[in-house]
């Protein structure tokens, strides 16, 4: 008989580990986030740059390297918590001799997906930081298209297919593209699910790391909900946000009792 609580434990807790070191490498280190052209002119004592320079420059100080070093801690730090529900899918599917191999070609599938998309973003902010340097135009823009998105039964959609978890063959080169396959897919979802939110974040012109902490909250929130028909409505913390501010009414009333009970005396 498989003991689901510790088989639970066994996952969750050094996943959760893995991400809290992550946030600390980020917090404490350069992350993902772009360099702008401020760091060039205070380096140099240049004062301003021209808007026609700083493509090279931009480059010059965000080698590709080092931006997909970033994005990698990145998703380590923000996703990682969120496939933990799949890694238990795939252990509780697959025999136990193939499980690790089936754990490592799902992150391997997952991975490629967000790495990909972070190209994207990576490419994204650098147009925000050439174009509109220290500007929150962009940020706006993309706000509002973010807005509409989180709204939209699209959306829905892809948070349906993040619950979406397909029965896994257990032998052979067909249990091996099924695992692949399976992160793939739930990369694509997720993907669809809050990449607009994260290039709204990186589209600030400074706070990334607060705004991505948001988004990571956000978007686990969001997975806690079950999956619904798509139709246009506004998402947010849903569930956890309800629970959460049930256990602060309670608590504020426990806090109010004893200091009526204070004050009495």
């Amino acid at each position: 008989m498989i003991d689901i609580a510790r088989e639970v434990a066994r996952v969750r807790y050094p996943v959760m580990a893995l991400s809290t070191l992550a946030w600390g490498a980020l917090a404490f280190g350069p992350g993902m986030h772009v360099e702008g052209l401020d760091v060039y002119c205070s380096a140099t004592g240049s004062g301003t740059a021209t808007i026609a320079a700083s493509p090279s420059l931009l480059l010059a100080l965000n080698p590709p390297s080092a931006l997909a070093a970033g994005w990698a801690l990145m998703l380590v730090a923000m996703m990682s918590p969120l496939i933990v529900p799949e890694i238990h899918h795939i252990r509780f599917t697959c025999l136990r001799s193939r499980r690790a191999r089936s754990i490592a070609l799902f992150v391997a599938g997952y991975a490629c997906v967000w790495m990909m998309f972070g190209a994207v973003l990576a490419s994204a902010e650098l147009a925000y930081l050439a174009l509109a340097p220290e500007s929150y135009i962009p940020a706006i823009v993309t706000g509002l298209a973010t807005v509409v998105w989180q709204a939209s039964p699209f959306k829905q959609r892809c948070l349906n297919g993040c619950h979406d978890n397909p029965p896994l063959r257990v032998f052979g080169l067909k249990a091996d593209l099924d695992a692949l396959r399976f992160g793939w897919s739930r990369g694509v979802w997720c993907v669809g699910s809050c990449g607009w939110l994260m290039l709204f974040s990186l589209s600030l012109p400074a706070g990334h790391l607060m705004a991505m902490a948001a988004v990571a909250i956000l978007v686990f929130c969001e997975r806690l909900e079950d999956p619904e028909p798509p139709r246009w409505k506004m998402r947010g913390l849903g569930r956890a946000g309800r629970m959460t501010a049930a256990r602060l009414r309670i608590r504020w009333r426990t806090v109010r009792r004893k200091l009526d009970l204070v004050l009495e005396q």
